[in-house]
């Protein structure tokens, strides 16, 4: 059901029965379950409180007779007319689109968007219909097309889109037996059947039925721009100035790029990629003037196949990547023009793509651009601050404009079914070798959307303290030059995905992992680029820094094997070795925990006695205290103590981490020292998106390359507790723990553990134990 506005209008000398009347009427609408909202006022009453607010005002000027006296309707309606100051409403009502857009974050391609109000949405064209109204110029589309403001096939255009938009919101309406204008996760497949989408292979019905809306969102916002400028030229016509011409195919008119005559693209299409050349290369150019938008949109149905295999087009294409400025602003440009999707097509049919994988909060599109922003601000010394190491490394790249090549192609081929890597690897080289680019620069960038996933996947599933994981990766990239594009390229797609999917771990992991590899390809031994005697030799410079005597490490690095240099960073061993070097055999456990050197989550070190379940127990701790775990370094001294390190996260921010340090070292001391039962974390509660996508848990064990060990992988669905209940099942078969790394991506988790024990080597009951954890993982 939606809302009812009801005007009652009365007369200045209204008798006490009538208004007693209005009452009972009112209550009547109320009885029969109309939801209502209503105002009993006289005209002047209405006027007033129309100067006074906007929208007041504007629902008075779309106000239409129902019942009563038409006399006094007509002089009412006059009144408002008469009232009514087509400038000032106009510019009222653009201040609201833009406070409403703020409010929506400034986007249509939300995971849930609200099909109302969001950018994009009816709102949108109801805001120009009622300038057009309020400016004489008509109420319907037909009428704006009768007096120039669009075309007829604008208009057509405007009407279907308006019609889909209404469509999806009444069965919105009847699905949640409510007024609910959002798009939530809870309706979308439901929704989708209703409006007879269907799945595919690779893409669910919801998916296809948020394509379809967002890219009838995309056309909405494209028309009110170019409405909403035209009505401004109409109504606000600025002061007569002499355009400055820039050649003989465009000008500048009021800081706005004009083209100079309306059928220049039909002419002469090659000025279609030169207009967005001319954005970047003119930063005094604030915008498109509303005939160029409009020729851009009317014409960008003449990019075929015949444009694309033009090499002159081709070669404005591929300046717009090599150009100083403007690159971001003008591929979103081109993207919300329809521009960037007719020259590349494979580009065109990931437009508006919802990628419902729990970690990717942006369309296909927008992520690519967002990837290409994020690569771009490494460029800019303003943002140096942000990633200092990636501003270094593209500073020193040559020809760093090949990296948004990747980034464009890097996720192009999502939702076709099959490896998307591998298929973008198709079409980049296909895109590379069209563009006449050198074939060095082809290779790389061909690499980078093959491997755009590697980097990531080694830093946050493998052991970085193992040559071998490190071997492979220098001999797959071969050279530093491809190290450090792939560097790059990782840092801006993880922080293209989410706010919540990038923090300052994830980020050391990369580092940490890019630096040894380079030191491996420079010519360092395995133990030279893993840094094992860098680390011992600068633990040891802190611990003399702190006052420590020489050698007063020696007794507890002797119970330390080679393992647990290379997993630690010289910083964590002083850390360590200042607070156990005195008590190496001591009775009570030992916990320490810090505010994280990397400045974000805490670190704690535990030092016990080897015990039963003590990986369980430290995670249900951990749980209880709402920490999630962010890694876990779990190592057995030679003589039988447990030296492990955790670091861990508030995944809501809502815990003081300096306020919380006592408390783990405290609390958690006396747990270890009564041999506690576990602690049993609170359930956790699973978000909307997991409930309606859910994620088909997986768990894969198998043995490492040298046969030591075993490499135990986990995907599923995000939760409080989970690493607990795998913890415990691990625990009941003897399974030990050695390193956990914890990958968590939105609401979805990709956790790899290194594990060994003797049940590992029997085939039924690894089987067992692979269906034991299936089970807690289930949701």
């Amino acid at each position: 059901k939606s809302d009812v506005d009801l005007l009652l209008l009365v007369p200045e000398d209204i008798e006490a029965p009538v208004r007693s009347r209005l009452e009972q009427f009112v209550g009547l609408t109320w009885d029969i379950g109309l939801d209502i909202g209503h105002a009993v006022r006289t005209a002047a009453e209405c006027l007033r409180e129309a100067e006074r607010d906007i929208t007041v005002q504007t629902s008075l000027l779309e106000a239409r007779y129902l019942a009563g006296s038409r006399r006094l309707c007509r002089e009412f309606m006059a009144g408002v007319k008469a009232q009514t100051d087509p400038q000032s409403f106009l510019h009222a009502k653009r201040l609201e689109q833009e406070e409403r857009y703020a409010r929506y974050s400034d986007t249509p391609y939300s995971l849930e968007p609200n099909c109302k109000e969001s950018p994009g949405g009816l709102r949108d064209l109801q805001n120009v219909l009622w300038i057009s109204r309020a400016a004489g110029l008509g109420s319907t589309w037909r009428d704006l097309a009768r007096h120039g403001l669009i075309t007829r096939g604008e208009a057509v255009h405007l009407t279907r889109v308006e019609n889909f938009l209404r469509g999806v919101r009444i069965r919105l309406h009847l699905l949640a037996g409510r007024r609910e204008d959002r798009l939530i996760f809870d309706f979308q497949e439901a929704l989708a059947r209703a409006c007879g989408c269907l799945p595919t292979a690779a893409r669910r019905a919801s998916e296809v039925l948020m394509q379809r809306y967002y890219r009838n969102a995309k056309a909405v916002t494209q028309l009110n721009t170019i409405l909403l400028q035209n009505l401004a030229a109409m109504l606000q016509p600025a002061p007569s100035g002499i355009a400055l011409v820039l050649n003989e195919r465009f000008q500048v008119d009021r800081e706005l790029l004009d083209v100079r005559s309306e059928d220049l693209f039909e002419r002469e299409p090659a000025a279609i990629l030169e207009s967005f050349m001319l954005m970047q290369a003119h930063p005094e150019i604030v915008g498109m003037s509303a005939r160029t938008l409009r020729a851009l949109w009317r014409s960008r149905k003449l990019i075929d196949g015949k444009f694309r295999r033009e090499p002159r087009h081709r070669a404005q294409f591929l300046s717009l990547f090599q150009q100083q400025r403007g690159l971001l602003h003008e591929f979103r440009r081109m993207n919300q023009w329809g521009i960037l999707g007719r020259y590349l097509p494979t580009f065109g049919r990931i437009v508006g793509q919802m990628q419902h994988d729990l970690f990717h909060v942006y369309t296909v599109d927008q992520h690519i651009l967002q990837v290409m922003r994020n690569v771009r601000r490494f460029v800019m010394p303003e943002f140096a601050h942000e990633y200092s190491l990636c501003s270094q490394l593209i500073v020193a790249f040559e020809d760093h404009w090949l990296i948004y090549v990747a980034a464009l192609f890097h996720d192009i081929a999502k939702g076709r079914g099959g490896d998307h890597s591998q298929l973008g690897k198709n079409d980049a080289l296909r895109f590379c070798r069209q563009h006449g680019m050198r074939a060095e620069d082809t290779d790389l960038v061909v690499f980078l959307v093959e491997h755009h996933l590697t980097l990531s996947a080694v830093a946050q599933k493998q052991d970085l303290a193992d040559p071998d994981v490190i071997g492979a990766l220098a001999r797959l990239v071969r050279t530093e030059r491809r190290l450090t594009a792939l560097y790059l390229l990782t840092v801006a797609d993880i922080r293209g995905t989410s706010p919540k999917v990038w923090n300052a771990w994830k980020g050391k992991l990369l580092e940490d992992l890019y630096h040894a590899t380079r030191r491996l390809l420079r010519g360092a031994t395995a133990q030279q680029a893993l840094g094992l005697d860098e680390r011992r030799e600068g633990a040891l410079r802190l611990l003399r820094f702190y006052g420590l005597r020489p050698n007063v490490e020696v007794p507890l690095w002797r119970q330390l094997d080679t393992v647990y240099f290379l997993r630690h960073d010289a910083e964590e061993i002083a850390w360590h070795t200042r607070h156990l070097y005195f008590r190496p055999e001591g009775i009570d456990p030992v916990v320490k925990a810090r505010v994280s050197q990397i400045g974000e989550g805490l670190q704690v070190m535990v030092y016990t006695r080897d015990q039963p379940e003590l990986f369980v127990r430290l995670c249900g701790f951990f749980a209880r205290l709402g920490y999630s775990i962010a890694d876990a370094k779990i190592h057995t001294t030679r003589h039988g103590y447990a030296l492990d390190s955790f670091v861990l996260l508030d995944p809501l921010n809502q815990l003081g981490y300096r306020d919380t340090i006592g408390l783990i070292e405290h609390d958690l001391v006396e747990r270890l020292r009564s041999y506690a039962v576990p602690d049993q974390p609170a359930n956790g509660r699973l978000s909307r998106q997991v409930r309606h996508f859910p994620i088909t848990p997986e768990v894969n064990i198998r043995p490492d390359e040298k046969g030591n060990h075993h490499v135990m992988s986990v995907k599923a669905a995000d939760r409080t507790g989970l690493l607990f209940s795998v913890a415990r099942v691990l625990a009941r078969h003897q399974i030990d723990v050695h390193t956990a790394k914890i990958a968590t991506l939105g609401e979805r988790v990709e956790d790899t553990f290194l594990i060994s024990g003797s049940e590992l080597a029997k085939t039924a009951t690894l089987l067992r134990l692979e269906q034991e954890l299936l089970e807690v993982l289930a949701v």
